[in-house]
């Protein structure tokens, strides 16, 4: 490793512009723990962190000689964690802020009486204490055979193929996974046009058979690595990259996970062949 520290690791390092780079945090929105393996690997530590607006910023997290990967850690000082009965994380502490301004329906439906902050994630602890973060309550999916699954797993999953840059998981009420693919158009072009594969356009690259063979490809790859159920066993490529002015993204080029499924539900429906009673 010292060798290789010497001759590969510090100069990507460098590269990266994290030579200097001390303690470094992911947060925002879940990371894929091959990712972090792969940063590990070069000496650098990364971290996750978790936490709210409403819990003043951060409420979850560890120094990197004490982080699990895909864990986001043990609760600060000052700060409680429990989970709910049904796997919700609430929080409690001084951090916790007092309400929403000039809307106290939604504080209360935030805040319950004993003061614990109702995230609205889904999580389960390790057997030290470590915090694990396993999605939304509001976005976990429940197929028709009543198994929970969360539908981050199954994209970040995916989204570790370099051909594809977004992905939404459908299966509520549904007999199997299905995906909303996006292409990541830079990498599949440069795929494309070292294979002589003429293109124009979004809408023409996507369209080709040889892109879908190449995604259905990255997805049986991903399947791999997810358990039977989580299995994506049918997919449509998006004719469109999405866009936060379709109020497809947020501000923050977050999915919008129930604006896409209602703008494609046609597409989404071409996979099942029929709508869900």
């Amino acid at each position: 490793w010292k060798i290789g520290d010497l001759l590969v690791y510090r100069p990507l390092q460098e590269r990266l512009g994290l030579r200097n780079c001390w303690m470094p945090f992911s947060g925002a929105a879940p990371i894929a723990p091959d990712l972090l393996w792969w940063f590990w690997g070069l000496g650098i530590r990364v971290s996750e962190g978790y936490g709210q607006t409403e819990s003043s910023g951060v409420s979850h997290g560890g120094a990197p000689n004490n982080a699990r990967i895909g864990t986001v850690g043990r609760a600060l000082p000052g700060i409680e964690c429990v989970l709910a009965d049904d796997g919700e994380i609430l929080i409690r502490g001084a951090a916790v802020f007092c309400g929403y301004l000039h809307n106290e329906q939604a504080t209360q439906s935030t805040i319950d009486e004993q003061g614990w902050l109702h995230t609205g994630d889904i999580g389960t602890f390790d057997d030290d204490g470590y915090l694990l973060i396993t999605g939304r309550k509001k976005e976990i999916i429940i197929t028709a055979g009543g198994k929970n699954l969360s539908p981050e797993k199954i994209e970040n999953a995916l989204k570790m193929s370099t051909f594809i840059k977004e992905v939404i998981a459908i299966g509520d009420r549904r007999k199997f996974i299905g995906a909303l693919v996006q292409i990541d158009y830079p990498a599949v072009s440069d795929w494309a046009s070292r294979r002589n594969l003429v293109h124009t356009s979004f809408i023409d690259l996507s369209a080709k058979d040889e892109v879908e063979a190449l995604i259905g490809g990255e997805i049986e790859r991903a399947n791999e690595k997810l358990a039977r159920v989580e299995q994506v066993r049918a997919f449509r490529l998006l004719n469109k990259e999405l866009h936060q002015d379709d109020g497809e993204l947020t501000a923050t080029q977050k999915v919008r996970r129930s604006a896409v499924v209602e703008i494609h539900d046609e597409l989404i429906e071409s996979m099942y062949g029929g709508r869900p009673k």
